[in-house]
């Protein structure tokens, strides 16, 4: 499952509060879920420490195990960001002169420590940081003004009823003001003014009021388009359940469009504010876009991976970048499905110890006598071949059109036994938010 989080304060400062969400594909339904686990009030100051204190409280509550938690969905808060930071112990901290702990590691061991690390993993959430890029508007002074003189006339028609009622009546709409905390806000006030220019403009005239100018209602048509993929990607990602695995090719997506957007507009500071937003999502989703980053999660890709609809295409782009992250989304998907697989086996072994083990009839004699003393039932042993082998038959189903509207439907309809392992694994990452929207909706 993933975890999603929010913490909030009341505008008086009197109460506040953090709510604890879980995504997960539940078995029984054959379909994603996602729940409130906990909602409680929280006393100041909101330090990383009682944050993680209450988590943890809540995975103990319900009994979840933190291996079975595949990350942690926050903001960007400082608080936040501290609460699942990696810190290492006190005896980790004065065994610098020791020898390197991995030295001795097999590269199985190494694999496992990568991809099932016993601290819960933070991803951030994908929306909120999304609109940290959008706010880059803001520092751009001549675009900023622009949207200040579009404020300053919706402010007008709201503080005025006979404005309104002569909007109401002309075009059936009303201006909307935009709340800094709302997502795409900036994009739905320049939207709805854009979509009553004519109204607005002849009542502004009619009242004596300033509006805008022919020349900036068309800059601000022009910034609308910049920011409209901003917008439908935000509506799309914070969706409740399977949006992790669309966020790596709408962040692609977004990057093609600033490109576009720098080269062919005739607005020299709208063009240096899309260089600047693609500058933005570089730096501020450099752990999901780029392989060789410190702090490069697989997570992200691995879903975008085992999402058939997405991975089709992306298969076929000839971007070094991007065939570099399917192939790390590939071997994560590997190695996380085979330890899981292990991990069951060795449940299932435990489970039946203390029944009485029959020896096997067999009349040949071994040839050193003192060797059968020790020797004991062999284990089952698995290979990541297994996996690999369902990960090949999964990319030639690719190269034939996918038929499923949506990863999960695909992977429903594929035979247990073909996709033994592949399939539950997929059907957890499909289910991954790539937001913690839910918990703050609640």
């Amino acid at each position: 499952m993933s975890i999603g989080i929010d913490l909030w304060t009341k505008k008086d400062w009197t109460a506040s509060f953090i709510a604890i969400s879980s995504c997960y594909f539940c078995t029984e339904q054959n379909k994603p879920e996602h729940i409130l686990l906990s909602l409680e009030e929280v006393a100041h100051p909101h330090t990383a420490q009682s944050i993680k204190a209450c988590v943890d409280k809540c995975m103990q509550e319900w009994d979840v195990p933190h291996e079975k938690v595949m990350a942690v969905i926050t903001d960007n808060g400082s608080n936040m960001v501290a609460a699942f930071k990696s810190n290492t112990s006190e005896e980790e901290d004065s065994s610098d002169d020791s020898e390197d702990p991995m030295e001795n590691f097999s590269e199985s061991e190494a694999d496992e420590l990568r991809y099932h690390n016993t601290n819960l993993e933070r991803i951030p959430c994908v929306v909120h940081s999304l609109q940290l890029v959008v706010h880059l508007l803001q520092k751009e002074a001549s675009v900023n003004r622009l949207v200040d003189k579009a404020r300053s006339v919706v402010k007008l028609f709201r503080k005025s009823s006979v404005a309104t009622q002569r909007l109401l009546e002309k075009c059936g709409l009303i201006v909307v003001n935009d709340c800094p905390t709302r997502w795409s806000s900036t994009y739905n006030i320049i939207t709805r003014l854009l979509a009553v220019k004519d109204s607005v403009s002849q009542i502004a005239h009619d009242m004596g009021w300033d509006s805008l100018l022919p020349s900036e209602w068309q800059k601000l048509t022009s910034l609308q388009q910049l920011l409209l993929p901003f917008a439908e990607h935000t509506q799309t990602l914070q969706s409740d359940t399977m949006s992790m695995s669309l966020v790596v090719p709408a962040l692609l997506d977004l990057l093609s469009h600033l490109t576009d957007f720098e080269e062919n507009t005739s607005y020299r500071d709208l063009a240096t504010l899309a260089g600047k937003m693609k500058g933005g999502i570089r730096l501020r989703f450099a752990c999901m876009l780029d392989p060789n980053d410190e702090k490069f999660p697989p997570l992200a890709a691995a879903a975008c991976f085992v999402n058939p609809s997405v991975c089709e295409t992306l298969v076929n782009v000839t971007s070094d970048n991007v065939q570099e992250l399917l192939d790390q989304a590939e071997e994560y998907v590997v190695q996380s499905a085979h330890s899981e697989q292990v991990e069951g086996s060795e449940e299932n072994v435990d489970e039946s110890k203390g029944e009485p083990e029959v020896a096997p009839c067999s009349s040949k004699k071994p040839v050193f006598r003192f060797l059968s003393k020790f020797s004991s039932t062999p284990k089952k042993r698995f290979s990541t071949n297994d996996i690999r082998q369902q990960i090949r038959k999964y990319k030639e189903e690719l190269s034939q059109p996918i038929v499923s509207e949506t990863g999960t439907e695909f992977w429903l309809e594929k035979s247990d036994s073909l996709y033994e392992n592949l399939k539950p694994f997929a059907l957890d990452l499909l289910a991954m938010p790539a937001s913690q929207a839910f918990a703050e909706s609640v």
